[in-house]
């Protein structure tokens, strides 16, 4: 067993279940019969959703103990993400592969362990994963470091998990097919580094590096098969790209790094690059949406998203992602200074429906978000209401609770008693999403005294977050 699974302890109907699917039933050439179950601890929802290209394939509902299981009679051999909100992970299935999966979502990617016919190859892969993620938590302060002594660590780095990878490759002894993304998960990773080094340490650091770089460091590229629709949607590939995009927009951005300013030029850059490099149609699509969609979020410049999406149009090909990006861009548009704030659901704990207007009460009003799913950052963010309530007594602080259960919710302000904020509750959360364009939790609305939206997209916890309020 791997170091960060060996102390767990499977619940013995999980081993029973493990010990039927792993035997070494025969399957005739043309069956493709496979299985999936498992068992969450803690569960968020009661479904984990299986998917293959970022498309939800089935739906597996948790019984009354938490557990699930599907036999699917013909599953093509390939990657899938199963998907229990807002976590997801990687699984390969094999030919007849049998895999259980047992999760907590307490420390979700830590705790996955799997077993049954097939679960070698996925371990190998949780276990990659997480020391790419123990890696790249650690790894700004490589940035800071001369060429040299980058070179040196990334390199020994690089060759202990390689190490890995070749005797996990041995003693289970998969096939090409999975190799791909074995080898992508050790490979994509290191170059990601290569590309994001002279662009995060000149930021960093100040120093240009760019032009000490040997004349072969990129030679890498040369190797890399970026029209492999495989690995379109796999998320390594994907860091890669958006690693290697970033560094070549903005090393033709006359070295000034100044992201804010240079936004719309990079982003077109991009987009571009996207167009030349990318042969195969579906991962052109895929990278452009990728492109746009983190543009979108970013650059608030109406003038500047008119100019952007122009060219996406021109590019992209994928009706149904012009579809999906149109609409953020729409719902963003909505969003932008001086307008009001589209309707949403919110209710009070009384349960009573509350329009935002008539609470504002004159005042600049700051509209934040939690979920129970994040008590950390729930806790964290009405502490830092509460600093900011001392500074500036004027202010409105509104908290929006996402969870689904109003009966949750209630109980959490009972047991936490927060203060200086007016807290509502979320009764349509995907409608909330598609309307404010809600993608992560941090989100800070702000609004002029006259209900009338400031700025829609920042954060409690940027630096500069009391500018807004001038």
């Amino acid at each position: 067993m791997f170091a960060h699974i060996k102390n767990v302890l499977l619940p013995l109907s999980t081993v029973l279940i493990c010990s039927l699917t792993s035997c070494n039933k025969k399957f005739e050439s043309d069956n493709y019969t496979a299985y999936f179950g498992g068992e969450i601890i803690n569960p968020l929802s009661r479904y984990v959703l299986l998917c293959k290209d970022n498309k939800v394939l089935d739906t597996l509902i948790l019984d009354e103990k938490n557990r699930f299981f599907k036999k699917f009679d013909s599953l093509t051999p390939g990657m899938y993400t199963f998907r229990h909100d807002p976590e997801y992970q990687y699984i390969y299935f094999d030919k007849n592969d049998s895999l259980m999966v047992r999760i907590n979502t307490g420390d979700f990617d830590n705790s996955i362990v799997f077993c049954g016919r097939g679960d070698q190859k996925n371990n190998f892969l949780m276990e990659m994963y997480l020391k790419n993620e123990s890696d790249k938590n650690n790894m700004f302060d490589l940035f800071d470091r001369n060429y040299d002594q980058f070179s040196k660590s990334i390199d020994s780095i690089y060759a202990r998990k390689k190490a890995f990878y070749l005797r996990k490759k041995t003693e289970i002894n998969w096939d090409d097919k999975f190799d791909l993304y074995a080898k992508a998960s050790l490979d994509f990773n290191h170059l990601a580094k290569k590309e994001i080094y002279p662009f995060a340490h000149e930021r960093r650091t100040g120093e240009v590096v760019s032009t000490k770089l040997p004349k072969d460091y990129y030679n890498f590229r040369k190797e890399i098969d970026f029209n492999n629709a495989q690995l379109t949607n796999y998320s390594p590939f994907v860091r890669y790209l958006t690693a290697m995009l970033n560094n070549v927009a903005y090393s033709e951005a006359d070295n000034t790094f100044n992201l804010e300013e240079t936004a719309i030029e990079n982003n077109i850059k991009k987009l571009n690059i996207a167009d030349t490099l990318f042969k195969n149609e579906k991962i052109k699509n895929s990278v452009l949406n990728n492109i746009a969609f983190m543009y979108l979020l970013e650059d608030q410049n109406m003038h500047n998203k008119k100019k952007f999406f122009d060219r996406y149009s021109q590019l992209s090909t994928d009706n149904s992602g012009h579809n999906e990006i149109k609409k953020i861009g729409d719902a963003i548009q909505m969003l932008t200074e001086g307008k009001k704030l589209p309707d949403a659901d919110l209710i009070n704990e009384k349960g009573e429906k509350i329009d935002l207007n008539s609470i504002t009460d004159g005042k600049q009003t700051v509209l934040f978000f939690w979920t129970s799913n994040a008590k950390a950052h729930m806790v964290t963010v009405h502490k830092k209401v509460n600093e900011l309530k001392k500074k500036h007594p004027n202010l409105h602080f509104v908290s929006i609770n996402v969870d689904d259960s109003e009966q949750e919710w209630k109980q959490i302000l009972s047991q936490y008693a927060f203060e200086n904020t007016t807290e509502l509750h979320s009764a349509n959360f995907e409608a909330l999403k598609d309307h404010w364009v809600i993608t992560k939790i941090q989100r800070t609305i702000l609004l002029q005294p006259n209900g009338m939206i400031k700025n829609a997209f920042i954060s409690l916890f940027d630096s500069d977050f009391e500018k807004n309020l001038k």
